[in-house]
């Protein structure tokens, strides 16, 4: 589960990445970029345990 969460946070900030060189997408790709952040710090407050 821990290895989906980081898949899901990785894949969310290349799209905020690609966003930002494109500008097509504006404030959807920052909110993409909110969800990873958020998603990587829940594993980590979580006590995440190294596989």
């Amino acid at each position: 589960m821990s290895s989906l969460l980081y898949l899901i946070a990785l894949v969310l900030i290349i799209g905020w990445l690609l966003g930002v060189f494109v500008y097509s997408v504006g404030g959807l790709i920052h909110i993409l970029l909110v969800l990873a952040v958020v998603a990587v710090l829940l594993r980590l407050i979580g006590g995440g345990r190294a596989v």
